[in-house]
């Protein structure tokens, strides 16, 4: 490797897989200072990486024609164009591995078959690396996907290490309205998630609003994001005004406003793993996904889970009546809550 090595990363969605696999951006640098680095992602998701120092470059793939965002031919054009050394696929699908390989790098990285999407993908790849589990969903599989994606990097040489998240501190006149409505202490609570399976119920979290002003003194902020202020509203109306809902707030907003709040309540979603990224204290609401693979990796956070009971693993709708997520009560979370910011209180 020399210090003209140039690197792709394709990962291209969803919010939270693309927060999960900065590590390896990270871990790619501080191997190789003066390698160029560029990452593949879908212009959904780009706005995340542009809070990335990190990268050189943010190739933007997109279905159609929009601001910063390219067709598929002009991204193939594109990427064959930058002559890259190595491309790493994170996503593990044909699309992912298949624009890999169509970059024309001379070595394509990928996961062993057993840890695909799609197990397509695996004939675009040069080597492989094998995460040493049954699948990509096996149940006994303990350790987080930041650390399965970090341990690909070793058919690089590169040895494990610690997760770094560097992301830009950012102004945010979101933030700053919200601290000054706030006191500057606050929970942000988010009840949305794109998986109707991983949604726990906006009259719960407003339940919990209550109980954290009350036992914490703590005003809750209701986090939306397109097409969910609804959800955040239906919060606020339980929350007997303990909570409000978040001005109109973009990822750089919601990055700052994380680094500020006192604690995260929050299901498997992206806006979860941006704030368990910028070491926000965290109590997660876990259904169909395992915490242990999904969740916040700080020891002093807190799932509370039912992923032993639920039969609908990685499904984004139940297939029975009643979500395993409902077994989950108020006080169950409002515990949970207890517990992590008492944590947060004796390393402070």
């Amino acid at each position: 490797m020399t210090s003209s090595l140039s690197i792709l990363l394709v990962r291209l969605g969803a919010l939270g897989d693309v927060v999960h696999a900065i590590p390896v951006d990270a871990a790619l640098r501080r191997a190789f200072p003066s390698a160029r680095i560029d990452w593949l992602v879908s212009a959904k998701h780009r706005a995340i990486l542009d809070l990335v120092p990190v990268i050189d470059r943010r190739l933007v793939i997109d279905r159609g024609e929009s601001a910063g965002g390219h067709t598929l031919l002009a991204t193939v054009r594109e990427l064959r164009r930058s002559r890259y050394d190595v491309a790493i696929d994170l996503q593990g699908l044909l699309k992912s591995a298949a624009l890999a390989r169509i970059s024309g790098a001379t070595r394509v990285l990928g996961f062993d078959v057993t840890y695909l999407r799609e197990r397509l993908a695996r004939p675009f790849y040069s080597e492989v690396y094998d995460p040493g589990c049954d699948g990509l969903y096996d149940p006994r599989e303990t350790r987080h996907v930041v650390d399965i994606n970090l341990g690909l990097l070793q058919t690089l040489g590169i040895a494990m290490a610690a997760p770094e998240f560097p992301l830009e501190h950012v102004e945010s006149d979101v933030a700053v309205d919200v601290c000054r409505r706030t006191g500057g202490r606050y929970a942000l609570l988010n009840p949305n998630a794109q998986w109707p399976n991983k949604r726990w119920p906006p009259a719960r979290f407003g339940r919990v609003a209550a109980a954290l002003r009350e036992r914490h003194g703590l005003m809750s902020i209701a986090l939306w994001g397109h097409g969910e202020r609804d959800v955040a509203d239906e919060l606020v109306a339980h929350a007997d005004g303990a909570a409000i809902a978040s001005p109109p707030a973009s990822i750089a907003d919601l990055v700052a406003l994380a680094r500020s709040a006192a604690v995260m309540v929050s299901g498997d979603t992206g806006p979860a793993h941006i704030a368990a990224a910028v070491g926000t204290p965290i109590v997660g609401i876990f259904g169909p996904t395992r915490p242990s693979r999904n969740g916040p990796w700080l020891a002093k956070d807190v799932t509370v889970s039912r992923v032993e009971m639920c039969q609908c693993h990685h499904l984004r709708r139940c297939r029975l009546d009643r979500m395993c997520l409902m077994d989950i009560g108020v006080d169950e979370v409002i515990a949970a809550i207890d517990r992590r910011l008492a944590a947060e209180s004796v390393h402070v």
